[in-house]
């Protein structure tokens, strides 16, 4: 089966939402995703988008993807935050998940981002045992905060 990694466009945002909430559901929250198609498309195709998404199509469907945005640290400038990464359940074990976080690493590379960072639930231990693969630093020190407004 051929693997293809390619940057998201307009039209695939529905197929991306139904991941979104395969993904709610795997985290035991689907009740928390209330964006909506149109907020989530123009977020994402406006003239100023505030996220990017690779995706990766086996046999002409998505299978996966990895949503992104820009965030800024007073300490070390740009960075790539990945917001969600997803493979379907039934294309888990393929190599994926793999090949999008390469291509992630590429393009934060290409746009000049020295760090690329994102969370990981501490009860997924299959992602976090992904993550060890590529040496990534976890950081038990800081604790998220968020305020609904």
């Amino acid at each position: 089966m051929t693997i293809q990694i390619r940057k998201a466009v307009k039209e695939d945002c529905e197929r991306l939402m139904e991941l979104v909430n395969e993904l709610a559901l795997y985290e035991k929250a689907p009740q928390e995703v209330t964006v909506t198609l149109e907020h989530f498309i123009e977020s994402g195709f406006s003239e100023k988008p505030v996220w990017w998404a690779l995706v990766a199509e086996a046999g002409g469907i998505i299978a996966g993807f990895a949503l992104y945005y820009i965030r800024y640290s007073t300490w070390k400038g740009q960075t790539m935050y990945l917001e969600d990464i997803l493979v379907t359940k039934a294309m888990r074990g393929k190599g994926i998940g793999g090949l999008l976080l390469e291509k992630l690493f590429e393009e934060a590379r290409e746009r000049g981002f020295r760090r690329v960072c994102w969370q990981v639930l501490d009860w997924n231990e299959p992602a976090i045992s992904f993550y060890k693969k590529y040496n990534a630093a976890f950081d038990g020190e800081w604790i998220n905060c968020a305020v609904d407004v």
